[in-house]
């Protein structure tokens, strides 16, 4: 029953996180990242390590919101026990983890943020709940393509992957209307979504987690 119950919650996380997406994940990527999976899990390490680091980041930045401050402090904290179950799983892999350059994904969307509060705020909030949306949507295409022990992590992050992307968005509509930072806050998160379309369909020199499709 437990099982099952989990299994609707993923149904539910990732049907929410494909309405707000405008693309999905090429197939070509899913078998990349599996044909590479050392490279996938290092790099996943990564991005987790990147996410409590911006979660704290903010929280040093942004005093002045007491509700970004503790959605912020809670995600940290589970961004790095993420962190600490990929390095279990690559230990029981056998996978050393090694010093690997970023995607140019992150730095991509970065790109977009505006460098005037309170629009800063609003665009780096935007910013990661996109990222937050296509790690849910990509958990769930890895899960039907990794082994059973990589896809077993991937399903049980999902719904947290999910549930960030909503804390973030909301946080940035809130920051939106009580700063009074973008005119139209939907349009705003469609420029995002716009980037994001084309930095994970594109074709990209590497493979990483949020990379584009490796050229052949």
């Amino acid at each position: 029953m437990k099982s099952q119950v989990i299994a609707q919650r993923n149904l539910d996380a990732i049907q929410v996180v494909r309405e707000f997406l405008t693309v999905d994940t090429p197939a070509a990527w899913f078998q990349a990242a599996a044909d590479n999976l050392p490279l996938l899990l290092m790099d996943h390490a990564n991005c987790e390590k990147k996410a409590a680091s911006t979660a704290l980041s903010m929280m040093y930045r942004y005093v002045e919101y007491p509700q970004l401050l503790q959605k912020m402090s809670s995600l940290a904290r589970e961004e790095l026990r993420h962190f600490e179950q990929v390095l279990e799983l690559m230990a029981d892999c056998g996978i050393v983890y090694e010093q690997i350059n970023s995607a140019r994904y992150a730095q991509g969307l970065h790109q977009l943020v505006s460098k005037v509060e309170p629009r800063r705020l609003v665009d780096l909030l935007i910013c990661g709940a996109v990222v937050e949306a296509r790690s849910c949507e990509r958990f769930a295409g890895l899960g039907q393509v990794l082994p059973e022990n990589v896809s077993d992590l991937y399903r049980s992050l999902l719904n947290s992957e999910a549930r960030h992307f909503q804390e973030y968005l909301a946080l940035a509509e809130g920051v939106n209307q009580q700063s009074g930072g973008y005119e139209v806050f939907s349009a705003r998160v469609n420029d995002f979504l716009a980037a994001d379309a084309e930095l994970v369909t594109a074709d990209d020199s590497q493979l990483r987690f949020h990379s584009g499709v490796p050229a052949a």
